[in-house]
């Protein structure tokens, strides 16, 4: 294992054609606050399965806490820390000059295989700011995608807080982007099912002429399509599909339209912690019931972020006091 660059300017090389940017600061909320991209699929961890899908760019900067890598790498971390993939991508441009960045999350247990695919596209013409890949059912997935760099800055420039907390649609939803079928690579690891599933996909065997989505031969050691089919009796059904984080960012900015709730006001991660500490602190059915209970005080108390830290605040700590015996009937 290589050492990684320090985290500094002045140790990329700011002159790459291509750079690479990868994502790896959230707080993997639905995975009990993991480190998600050191978790382990089919004996490599999902950081350094996004760092070797982009082998050869230059600088590759991974943006979250250092961490083992194999390969060589810029670290360096958003403004503020789990700020939110914005806030990543705005902290990964400051760190190199290249005409055109890949963008990719490191929950990606086909990583390798989807920027191969976005390799394989042809060079960006004159008018496109970009190219991602798309999931089964067509939803755009930004953050497995190729940018130009500066269509990328002044996208950032028009956001408030250089992003903070903004998704990825309000960065990119108004530029030319072609999207790309992903052909079942655009799975991501959100939960403990989708790491299950993601590994049961790397230790199964291949064979050649296997029914796979693409009808691709995928006897080539190479991890198959992490969207997999399930026989249930004589039907084949596809497996559901888990709401990926671009797509809980825009249910909750369509809910506060609807609502008429100022989204800068919803801290999502801060909900979230809360959600999975009375989950486990309490019961699961307890984990909405206390959110909804939060908003409820939080908007007495005016609505502001800190009276919505404050009544979460108090849930957090009644549900690390909680014990269901001393509860029971």
């Amino acid at each position: 294992m290589t050492a990684a660059r320090a985290a500094d300017a002045s140790a990329a090389d700011m002159s790459g054609a291509t750079a690479a940017i990868v994502l790896a600061g959230g707080r993997a909320s639905r995975l009990d606050g993991a480190a998600k991209p050191l978790l382990d699929v089919g004996g490599r961890t999902l950081l350094d399965r996004a760092v070797a899908a982009v082998a050869g760019c230059d600088p590759i900067i991974v943006v979250g806490p250092p961490a083992p890598v194999q390969g060589e790498v810029v670290w360096t971390r958003e403004t503020p820390e789990f700020g939110g993939p914005v806030a990543g991508i705005a902290a990964g441009l400051a760190r190199t000059e290249s005409a055109d960045v890949f963008v990719l999350a490191a929950d990606l247990p086909n990583a390798e295989e989807a920027v191969a695919l976005l390799r394989r596209h042809p060079p960006l013409a004159g008018g496109e700011d970009g190219v991602c890949l798309t999931d089964d059912s067509g939803r755009m997935q930004w953050l497995i995608g190729l940018y130009r760099t500066d269509a990328l800055r002044r996208a950032v420039a028009t956001l408030p807080d250089g992003g903070r907390d903004a998704s990825i649609r309000s960065l990119l939803a108004g530029l030319a982007i072609i999207a790309v079928p992903a052909e079942g690579l655009a799975t991501d690891v959100d939960t403990w099912d989708d790491l299950e599933r993601a590994r049961a996909v790397a230790q199964a065997p291949t064979h050649k002429g296997a029914d796979t989505d693409n009808g691709a031969d995928t006897d080539n050691g190479t991890d198959a399509p992490a969207r997999q089919r399930t026989r249930r009796g004589d039907d084949m059904t596809d497996q559901p599909q888990h709401l990926p984080v671009e797509a809980l960012d825009d249910w909750t900015s369509a809910a506060c339209a609807a609502l008429g709730i100022d989204r800068a006001s919803v801290e999502i991660g801060l909900l979230l912690d809360l959600a999975r500490d009375v989950a486990h602190g309490v019961a699961r059915p307890a984990a909405p019931l206390s959110a909804y209970l939060a908003g409820l005080a939080a908007g007495r108390a005016g609505g502001s972020r800190e009276d919505t830290a404050a009544a979460v605040a108090t849930i957090t700590a009644l549900a690390a006091s909680w014990r269901a015996d001393d509860h029971d009937s």
